[in-house]
């Protein structure tokens, strides 16, 4: 990779999240000594949406998904691809095929995840035997309860010599753009169509298995008994009641208990646990709970379509596709800056003993700061600081737990609890 003249490609840099992702490394590459460029179809359209965000002088790539070649001469130039152009199940895999032929890391934020399960069988091997990492699901969904819940298994076996029994990953909302929330403001219409888009693949139960990224069946067996995935509401010790995850509680899981198999496959499965937090007191309860209910409604529907016949499946994918946004919908530019949100992660070692990771993030979850941290991601695995373990690798592998820091940056701050 030594004679690439860029370190980081951000393809897809005309999209939402794209330019975002661009306009972060104009102003954060140099000052890491790093190189970037923008890559896009339309080389107007590139030009026209680098303008608008106010980056000047920035290398430029025409590739197109339907294009392998000009995939290849992407790849050929740069150590690290920054692949926004979804949905990745239907044309993921071709950027992803160019990346390890060429020798460059490949990192996207995909949520599909019976693409991601297939993707990690098929071509980890050959991306391992290439030297290259394969980095999906690292954004909002899966980096920060990925590198959360690594830390906390790192402070375990430090502080404890003990591996994790348990860890519980909390999400909320500190501080939200001023005036009333917009039906934009939350889930992408690109979220939405990756989502329609698994509820139709021929694989779409893998939706609901934690255990859809590990190879070894008896370890999914265990991960499948003793931590299962649930979108029901329920209560904390603490008085929060805990909606699932948004956009989906089948992201995660899968991400971190590979993460644990990744690193140290004769550890025990841990219980993993996560959701939304909604805090109040005891008057505001019955909202709460019913605020939870809702969002625990959408998501069985999700789950009870993903375990549907194929034909159900399919009819409900497509009707889906048509009728939610499409990829353009999202927040304003102005209402993405003004929020602060937090990840508890509440761990236990096999004893009981308490570790508590605390994870906090400034900018809009889905847009700018997993644009931020994704870009920040790119420029971690183009340097020489980044772990050497190559082949299809989560966001804590890929990156390690040394790499925590680094974030402080992109504005997604890590700590540890004191013991």
């Amino acid at each position: 990779m030594s004679e690439r003249d860029i370190d980081v490609t951000v393809f897809g840099a005309t999209s939402v999240t794209g330019r975002q992702v661009a306009k972060y490394l104009s102003k954060r590459a140099a000052g890491v000594e790093a190189t970037w460029a923008a890559a896009a179809r339309s080389p107007e359209k590139l030009a026209s949406t680098l303008a608008d965000v106010g980056v000047e002088g920035a290398t430029t790539i025409a590739a197109d998904v339907s294009d392998s070649g000009s995939l290849e001469a992407m790849a050929e130039r740069t150590k690290v691809v920054l692949n926004l152009v979804g949905p990745y199940t239907s044309n993921g895999r071709v950027v992803i095929d160019a990346c390890i032929a060429s020798g460059a890391h490949y990192v996207d934020l995909s949520g599909e995840m019976p693409f991601v399960a297939r993707t990690t069988r098929d071509v980890h091997a050959g991306a391992e035997a290439a030297g290259v990492k394969v980095v999906q699901v690292c954004g909002f969904e899966a980096l920060p309860p990925d590198l959360g819940v690594a830390l906390a298994a790192q402070a375990a076996k430090d502080r404890h010599d003990e591996h994790l029994g348990s860890a519980e990953v909390a999400v909320r909302m500190l501080k939200l753009p001023p005036g009333l929330p917009r039906p934009s403001d939350m889930l992408s219409g690109g979220t939405m169509q990756s989502l329609a888009q698994a509820i139709g693949e021929d694989d779409a139960e893998r939706l609901l298995d934690p255990s859809c990224m590990v190879f070894d069946e008896a370890r999914c067996e265990d991960i499948r008994r003793v931590s299962p995935i649930s979108v029901a509401p329920r209560r904390t010790a603490d008085g929060a009641v805990m909606a699932p995850m948004a956009p989906a509680a089948f992201i995660n899981p899968a991400v971190i208990h590979r993460s644990a198999a990744l690193g140290e496959p004769e550890r025990p499965v841990f219980v993993y646990r996560e959701g939304m937090a909604i805090d109040g007191g005891a008057p505001t309860l019955p909202v709460r709970l019913g605020v939870a209910a809702a969002l625990s409604g959408v998501q069985l529907a999700t789950t009870a379509a993903a375990s549907a016949r194929p034909e159900i499946r399919k009819h409900a994918s497509s009707i889906l596709s048509r009728v939610l946004p499409g990829s353009g919908f999202g927040p304003s530019a102005d209402r993405l800056e003004q929020w602060l949100w937090r990840m508890d992660v509440d761990a236990a070692t096999t004893s009981g003993q308490p570790v508590h990771v605390e994870v906090e993030g400034e900018g809009h979850p889905g847009y700018l700061a997993t644009a931020r941290m994704m870009g920040e991601a790119g420029l971690i695995l183009a340097s020489a600081s980044a772990p050497g373990r190559a082949g299809c690798l989560t966001p804590a592998v890929a990156l390690g737990t040394a790499s925590a820091e680094r974030f402080d940056a992109a504005g997604l701050r890590f700590r540890v609890s004191p013991a």
